[in-house]
C-alpha cells in the first residue's frame, strides 16, 4: 500500500508539471519598487492596476523570448477582460541601478508600443528575497504569475507559453 500512495503521488505531481501550473501555496506579492519604461516610478503590488494582473518575471535579456511567447495570449486576455492587466518585470540585482539609463534606454529603443513601454516595469533589487516570496527557485526560466490587486498569488508556473499553461491559466481565469 505504501508503494500505490508513493506512485500516486508521483502521478499527481508529474500531471500538474505536464499542465504547466502550480498551486500557489500562499505566495504574496512582495512589496518592490520599479520604474516603467515611460518613467513612472510604482510601488508594486499595490501600483498594478488590475483587479487581476498578469505579471511575467525575465532575470535576462536572453529571456524576452519566452516573455514573448506569452504575448500574444495576454493581448487577448486583457482585451477581453476589463479587470486584467499585464506587466513585464525585468528584474536584475541592485547593483546595476548605476547603468540603469543605458539598460533602461536600451529596452526603450527596442519597444515600439507606448503602452508596452507603460507595462514594462524594471525592476534593480535584491533578488533573494523577491524570489523566495514568489517561490522562485533559480533564474533559468520566466516567471508567469496571475496576481491579485492585494499582491496574492492566485496562479503561477514558469518558462515559454504552453497550450496546457494557458488552459490552466484559462481555468483560473474563468469567472466562477
Amino acid at each position: 500500500m505504501h508503494l500505490t500512495a508513493i506512485l500516486m503521488f508521483a502521478l499527481v505531481a508529474a500531471t500538474t508539471a505536464v499542465a504547466g501550473a502550480q498551486q500557489p501555496d500562499s505566495l504574496h506579492f512582495p512589496v518592490v519598487e520599479g520604474e516603467s519604461l515611460t518613467g513612472v516610478r510604482t510601488t508594486l503590488p499595490a501600483d498594478f492596476a488590475g483587479e487581476r494582473n498578469l505579471v511575467f518575471v525575465a532575470f535576462s535579456r536572453g529571456q524576452q523570448a519566452d516573455v514573448d511567447t506569452w504575448t500574444p495570449l495576454a493581448k487577448r486576455l486583457v482585451a477581453a477582460d476589463s479587470g486584467l492587466r499585464s506587466y513585464e518585470l525585468p528584474t536584475l540585482a541592485r547593483r546595476y541601478r548605476l547603468i540603469r539609463p543605458m539598460i533602461d534606454g536600451g529596452m526603450r529603443r527596442g519597444i515600439a508600443d507606448s503602452a508596452t513601454r507603460a507595462a514594462t516595469i524594471t525592476l534593480y533589487i535584491d533578488k533573494s528575497p523577491f524570489e523566495r516570496a514568489l517561490g522562485i527557485a533559480d533564474e533559468d526560466s520566466i516567471a508567469v504569475l496571475l496576481v491579485a490587486r492585494g499582491g496574492d498569488v492566485l496562479w503561477h508556473t514558469r518558462g515559454r507559453w504552453t497550450p496546457e499553461a494557458e488552459a490552466a491559466l484559462a481555468a483560473v481565469l474563468r469567472p466562477r
